[in-house]
């Protein structure tokens, strides 16, 4: 994945000469810059890689004329749900809310998903769903999941060839916290994975360079 950088003076001087003058071999860019090719070799790597500058063997380097704007879009569309998906925590659908409720504190999660005796997905139970049940003086130990979760075809799914900019606009858009990652099967839909908005913040922070 490219890490967008923010440029030092040399490598802005660097870009200058190769939209100028490209393509450009990098001899002829360090003649101009008064340096030794060696001095100049990781300031155009870091060019290359971060996608500002192209090269090509025995031709020179291009300037690519993409801004770092449109570096951060691109990379955007490159950072794939199968890379940045965590371990989900699945509960069979004769369960207990009370053990939802248990399960979720001791799992840490804000979402269970509920799957049948196949362990295909049947439903999808959030923290508002557990509170609004114990609310009342219902016995939570006697109430199973599958009244209070939300059922197919109502659950938001991803797969782990989607883009994560997408999974996290339908997370925006359905106002909820985390999506499960299915693949189809014959008998319907497996979980394989999670994505939550942390796994989403952490995989943009990356992308900035902040982790």
């Amino acid at each position: 994945m490219v890490i967008v950088i923010e440029l030092n003076k040399r490598q802005e001087q660097i870009l200058q000469i190769v939209k100028e003058n490209g393509p450009i071999t990098g001899e002829h860019i360090a003649e101009q810059l008064n340096l030794t090719r060696a001095t100049l070799r990781p300031d155009l790597a870091i060019l290359t890689m971060a996608g500002f500058l192209d090269a090509r063997p025995r031709v020179g380097y291009f300037y690519t004329g993409k801004s770092g704007t449109q570096l951060l879009t691109d990379n955007l569309k490159n950072i794939y749900v199968k890379d940045n998906s965590s371990i989900p925590v699945v509960v069979s659908e004769s369960i207990s809310v009370y053990d939802a409720i248990v399960t979720m504190f001791l799992e840490d999660v804000g979402t269970l998903f509920v799957v049948d005796k196949h362990s295909i997905l049947v439903g999808v139970l959030s923290r508002k769903d557990l509170l609004r049940a114990s609310i009342g003086k219902q016995e939570l130990n006697t109430i199973p999941v599958n009244i209070i979760m939300t059922r197919m075809p109502n659950i938001t799914m991803c797969m782990k060839n989607d883009l994560l900019i997408d999974v996290a606009k339908k997370l925006i858009e359905k106002q909820i916290d985390a999506l499960p990652v299915v693949k189809e099967t014959e008998k319907g839909f497996e979980v394989i994975g999670r994505i939550t908005k942390t796994n989403i913040t952490k995989a943009f922070l990356a992308l900035a360079g902040e982790s």
